[in-house]
């Protein structure tokens, strides 16, 4: 596959009966692209994010600068992503819950995600982990299901804000499993996890990435995983299916979207860059070091056509969960 080059890209105007190609297209083009990311640094989408921009940076001799624009479950971002200029000046590094869960917990979100999007192929999975504070009573989920039934209502667990991954599927665990705990979202999952170590909350399904030091320095407790199978160590803990609950899996997908209407020769080429980046045994490597599990798509159509697949389902999870719009 081809290394993306924004020098060599095609800008296509007239309806494609002109391209501007190399210091042309510079000009046209910023000399930088920014890759929004719709939550606080430090957090998994955003250490992917820097990975990758590095990797983009070194392959095309174009800066590729990460902006955190947290808010809203990242719709904040994806709504400036939607107004953005569309001539590859400006990406994102979007997730599952951005595009497919938060325009139906939100009122009037400013973006529609099967309109307003051109996809750049998926990056990867982030699962999730439920982790509790250390003074709990419990150290499976078994056992904090037991004394959840017994104290309705004492417990709470943080998520990353109201229609994310953290909230969905732990709504969609406490109906199953028949218990009542209450929700406490946040603005990203940096500060609901410092909740659940300071002890003002109980538990938190966050994804692996942002759990795993906290976990291995004693601060939080890790009770079960999402996936639907046993991650390697440090993370090696019992799945929910394996402890009893098997409907329940957590993960999100990472993508790269532009603006709907940026030319296709630039959508294909960052495809083809990003492919080639994550497909890097190396790269592939780290990041499952720090627990994210590359997964890519076929092509850029097949993305967009995942994206409205994913709108789809994800609206019916939310209305199934009784959650509604803020």
């Amino acid at each position: 596959m081809k290394t993306i080059d924004l020098k060599r890209r095609a800008l296509l105007l007239a309806g494609g009966s002109l391209a501007l190609t190399g210091p042309m297209l510079a000009t046209a083009q910023s000399k930088y692209v920014k890759i929004l990311v719709g939550f606080p640094a430090g957090q998994a989408t955003d250490t992917v994010a820097r990975l990758i921009a590095e990797k983009l940076t070194a392959s095309t001799g174009v800066n590729h600068i990460v902006e955190n624009k947290p808010g809203a479950g990242g719709s904040l971002a994806m709504g400036l992503l939607a107004k953005a200029p569309k001539d590859g000046s400006v990406m994102m590094l979007t997730h599952m819950s951005a595009v497919a869960t938060t325009p139906f917990v939100i009122r009037e979100a400013p973006y529609d995600s099967t309109k307003d999007f051109a996809s750049a192929g998926l990056v990867g999975d982030l699962p999730f982990m439920l982790v509790c504070n250390p003074s709990m009573p419990f150290k499976t989920v078994k056992e904090m299901v037991a004394y959840a039934k017994a104290h309705p209502d004492e417990l709470t667990n943080a998520s990353s804000g109201n229609g994310t991954v953290s909230h969905l599927a732990m709504e969609e665990f406490k109906r199953s499993a028949g218990i009542k705990i209450r929700h406490i979202p946040y603005k990203g999952s940096s500060a609901d996890l410092t909740d659940v170590m300071a002890g003002n909350c109980s538990m938190a399904l966050e994804t692996a990435t942002s759990v795993q030091g906290f976990v291995q320095s004693g601060k939080l407790r890790l009770l079960g995983a999402g996936t639907p199978k046993r991650m390697d160590a440090p993370l090696n803990v019992a799945t929910m299916a394996e402890q009893g609950y098997p409907d329940l899996t957590a993960a999100t997908w990472l993508m790269f979207i532009y603006p709907a209407g940026t030319p296709k020769p630039i959508v294909q080429s960052t495809f083809d860059a990003v492919h080639k980046i994550v497909g890097d045994p190396v790269l592939a490597k780290k990041m499952v070091g720090f627990g994210c599990l590359p997964r890519l798509s076929d092509s850029p159509e097949q993305a967009d056509a995942y994206i409205r697949t994913e709108y789809k389902k994800w609206g019916e999870v939310v209305k199934r969960s009784g959650v509604t719009p803020d």
